[in-house]
């Protein structure tokens, strides 16, 4: 077996700052437990904040210091993410503590290239949730955790994920104790317990511990230290239970300053936008839709309603980019009632499978693909009902043989899709209309809104004080009489003087008033 552990050892100050909006995450900055400094980050570092201090030694330190209690939720909220993120890569992964994910990689090295591939791809999935990892390998999980956790990084400072760096790796358990001899004492559970009694005694490193007597170490201090050494070197069962992906995402972020605008909502959304793509790409799936929930504050001691925006994707997505581009654009049309305090957001649309690879060069497929990108942009913007289609009627009357609907496919089909019958209706017409000789498009693309009456002089349909010269027809239509609109005509392509081609119609239907027009111009050719 390979473990490797990835840790997180700024994780509670970088889930905190996440919730800052971006003008106020450059600031000292510093979470307190028990009334005292907990961590702190470089900015409050350089101001004289240390770990240990009380809070009010902080604040005279730092005047724009910015003090937050830790919460334990909101670490574990951010852990889950990258657990979520290891999953794609490997069902087997589990939580060392609550700053260390673990996970048994033996059997994914093939399939994504070698150590190399697989740490270029983890690196690249964990980029997103914004944190830095300290990453270790060795055959034992315990192993890995400790070592992930102690090796020296460059600088004394760990890496940002998008640079992830494998340390101290181990594939077999002699270089593994060799490894681990010169570790401090205190990376064991129970030895931070009892680290001012091994200290004394001169124990600092796990060489130094299994110098001693086992017997004596466990009379002393209990069995559990002896059993956390085993099991990290491999001398003793080490049973895992795996994680499991919820079936629904769900994730709330509680943000730490009020967001007066839309702005700094689509900020702390960004935190959540990245930690849903880590749960659906470890489900090998794309978001089809997700729905962002905002509970705002209390106006003149009013509770005032959540507002929630459901966001619907024409074509799935696991680009952060588009959805971010997506919820900017809903964003933009709506007036919060109030500041916001908490974000939710929430998502069970998804749709299996991996995205579209990428083209090279531009194909049919491509240009759909683009279209499909404007007309989610276009609905986010506008509206969904005001963005429509035109939905193929049976009919024969042009004016209605269309339809205007939403331009809103579900997930995994494209906006702008007709039914699989329209498309053999249409190619049945085209077949015909070739087999008589007539033109492939025999019908206008553009339809005048009512059909203008001609004048008529010696039979001949005149317009703007020219006459039209037929060119085909007719084209007879009697239909409608079953809805009260009666449609009795013949259809013919004129010409004009200048070369232009309209559709007119002649009416069959005689008329009591010999002056009604007979002659209608029902729409133009492009």
């Amino acid at each position: 077996m390979l473990w490797w552990a990835l840790h997180l050892p700024a994780l509670s100050l970088e889930a905190f700052i996440a919730t800052l909006p971006p003008e106020q995450a450059a600031r000292p900055a510093a979470l307190v437990a028990a009334h005292r400094v907990a961590v702190v980050n470089a900015e409050a570092a350089a101001c004289g904040v240390r770990v240990g201090m009380k809070r009010a030694t902080a604040l005279a330190l730092a005047s724009d210091l910015l003090l937050a209690e830790a919460q334990a939720a909101r670490n574990a909220a951010a852990l889950r993410a990258v657990a979520h993120g290891a999953l794609a890569f490997t069902p087997s992964v589990t939580l060392q503590d609550a700053q260390t994910v673990l996970m048994e990689v033996q059997g994914s090295l093939r399939l994504f290239g070698g150590p190399a591939g697989l740490q270029r791809r983890l690196a690249a999935a964990l980029a997103p949730l914004g944190h830095c990892v300290q990453m270790a390998a060795a055959p034992t999980a315990v192993a890995a955790g400790l070592l992930a956790r102690w090796y020296p990084q460059p600088g004394g400072a760990s890496t940002a994920a998008a640079d992830l760096l494998l340390g101290p790796h181990s594939t077999s358990l002699a270089a593994l104790q060799a490894l681990l001899a010169p570790a401090p004492v205190w990376l064991l559970g129970p030895g931070r317990e009892h680290w001012e009694a091994l200290q004394g005694m001169g124990v600092h490193t796990l060489h130094d511990l299994q110098q001693l007597p086992r017997a004596g170490l466990a009379r002393r201090f209990g069995i559990e230290v002896l059993d956390e050494l085993d099991r990290a070197l491999g001398q003793r069962a080490d049973p895992r239970r795996w994680l499991t992906l919820p079936a629904v995402f769900d994730s709330r972020l509680e943000l730490f300053a009020r967001a007066e605008t839309t702005e700094q909502v689509l900020h702390g959304a960004g935190v959540l936008l990245a930690r849903l793509l880590a749960w659906a790409q470890a489900r090998q799936a794309r978001v089809g839709g997700f729905t962002l929930r905002m509970r705002h504050e209390r106006q003149r001691q009013v509770l005032q309603p959540p507002t929630e925006l459901a966001v619907a994707l024409a074509e799935p997505s696991a680009e952060l980019g588009h959805l971010q581009l997506l919820l900017r654009e809903r964003l933009a049309r709506v007036v919060l009632t109030a500041p916001t305090l908490e974000l939710q957001l929430h998502c069970q649309q998804l749709v299996a499978g991996e995205a579209p690879n990428g083209e090279l060069f531009p194909t049919r497929a491509g240009q759909a693909e683009g279209l499909v990108r404007l007309l989610e942009r276009l609905r986010a913007r506008l509206g969904d009902d005001q963005v429509l289609r035109l939905q193929p009627v049976a009919d024969h009357r042009p004016e209605c043989a269309t339809r205007a609907v939403p331009a809103q496919g579900g997930a995994g089909a494209a906006a702008g899709d007709v039914p699989a019958d329209a498309h053999q209706q249409a190619t049945l017409v085209q077949a015909q209309a070739q087999a008589h000789g007539l033109l492939p498009l025999h019908r206008p693309t553009w339809l005048l809104p009512q059909p203008q009456p001609l004048s008529e002089r010696d039979a001949v349909p005149w317009l703007q004080g020219q006459p039209l010269q037929l060119l085909s027809g007719p084209e007879r239509i009697e239909t409608g009489w079953w809805d009260g609109e009666p449609a009795a005509r013949d259809y013919y392509i004129a010409q004009t003087r200048e070369g232009a081609l309209l559709w007119l119609w002649h009416t069959r239907l005689p008329s009591t008033d010999d002056a009604a027009p007979r002659w209608f111009l029902q729409g133009r050719f492009g």
